[in-house]
């Protein structure tokens, strides 16, 4: 039978072992967030680049957004028109899409 005194080594020998295992883990999947990190942050600007561009043509065309000024567009209480006023504003969206491919 092993010694209080080996037991307590052997506990604090086992578990640097798994922490180093786990920070090791941790390290490479950091390493792979760095890599990737460049490529990603151009995607979104790429992205932000875009949404600006036709928020300001929206601008430029005076077309009022419902999402920053609801008084334009009250929303009805009646479901359907609720639905039918989505319809025109994801048909707005996909005509301006268009536009610009």
């Amino acid at each position: 039978m092993s010694t209080p005194q080996t037991l307590v080594q052997a506990a604090l020998n086992r578990l640097s072992a798994r922490l180093g295992s786990g920070l090791a883990d941790v390290a490479a999947g950091l390493a792979v967030l760095a890599q990737d990190a460049p490529e990603r942050f151009r995607q979104e600007w790429d992205l932000f680049r875009e949404e600006v561009e036709l928020e300001a043509q929206r601008l430029e065309r005076s077309e009022p957004d419902p999402a920053v000024d609801p008084e334009v567009h009250p929303v009805p209480a009646d479901p359907q028109q609720q639905i039918d006023q989505l319809r025109a504003q994801v048909a707005r969206v996909a005509r301006c899409l268009e536009e610009q491919a």
